[in-house]
């Protein structure tokens, strides 16, 4: 049996079916939708394909337009829009039983060297991600062992997530607590040595605890919940290069929740500080 880093693998390994035009598996699950970080994965995936290979993609802005369906294939459609000197811009659009769910745009630039650098240092010092407990050692503790649901969930997870701080499990824990988050992951097994592969997996793990922050100062990140939560949009700027298949710091914050909506930005740094990614997301909280 696979194990979830080679499936998540396969799955940003599409098919092509004619010039620009790729399909997508998309696994059976429990889930309501299709998880938002494989749609925008895969899109990019389908973007980098139409390219020379020689221009790492340095941004990508996405909308979720419609849930997807799990277990039905989806097809990216990918529009050239431009091949500069320096620069090259795509359009991907996902279809799925013909309706769009998704789309996003992917610039790729020449690596040049610039006049100058500069980087804010990280906001806090954070503990060595081996010293931290998993988030299934952490629920275990809580709960003596793992709910059905969260256990088939675990063996699939193709992420190790550590939580920087310790998860709140009751009202008192909440109780004042700032809407911050961080997290130390990385793929669950090798990824192999092609760059795109490493860029699409850490924007598939981008989508999957950035809404935390907004969540923190409301109720048990891993308990019951009273409202649905569905990504609207997710915005990623790509620094320097990286392989997600080794440790990098998620810091999350959320400056804003109101009329329903709530905005999240995170900082991914390796284990030396070096700020490799920016992403922004907003979603959408509605009452169940």
């Amino acid at each position: 049996m696979t194990n979830p880093a080679e499936r998540l693998v396969d799955l940003l390994d599409l098919e092509q079916i004619e010039v620009n035009i790729f399909r997508g598996l998309s696994p059976h699950e429990s889930l309501q939708r299709v998880f938002g970080g494989q749609v925008a994965g895969q899109a990019l995936v389908a973007a980098a394909r139409t390219t020379d290979g020689d221009r790492p993609v340095h941004s990508l802005h996405a909308y979720f337009l419609r849930p997807g369906r799990p277990g039905v294939p989806i097809v990216y459609q990918v529009e050239r829009v431009r091949d500069g000197r320096s620069f090259t811009t795509r359009r991907v659009t996902a279809v799925q039983q013909g309706r769009t769910i998704f789309n996003l745009t992917a610039s790729f630039h020449k690596p040049e060297e610039g006049p100058f650098e500069h980087q804010l240092p990280p906001a806090r010092k954070v503990p060595d991600p081996e010293s931290l407990p998993t988030v299934v050692q952490e629920i275990q503790e809580h709960h003596g062992a793992l709910p059905e649901q969260l256990e088939r969930m675990a063996r699939r997870q193709p992420f190790d997530i550590r939580y920087v701080d310790r998860l709140r499990w009751t009202p008192e824990e909440i109780k004042d607590a700032e809407p911050r988050s961080a997290v130390w992951m990385r793929a669950v097994g090798p990824l192999g040595d092609d760059p795109v592969v490493h860029t699409c997996a850490l924007t598939y793990a981008s989508d999957m605890t950035l809404l935390d922050a907004v969540r923190i100062p409301v109720q048990p990140l891993w308990g019951p919940r009273s409202f649905d939560i569905a990504s609207l949009d997710h915005a990623m700027w790509f620094h320097r290069p990286f392989r997600a298949d080794e440790w990098f710091l998620y810091d999350q914050e959320s400056p804003i929740m109101t009329g329903g909506r709530g905005l999240a930005r995170g900082r991914i740094y390796d284990v030396e500080g070096r700020l490799l990614v920016s992403v922004v997301q907003e979603g959408l909280f509605r009452p169940l």
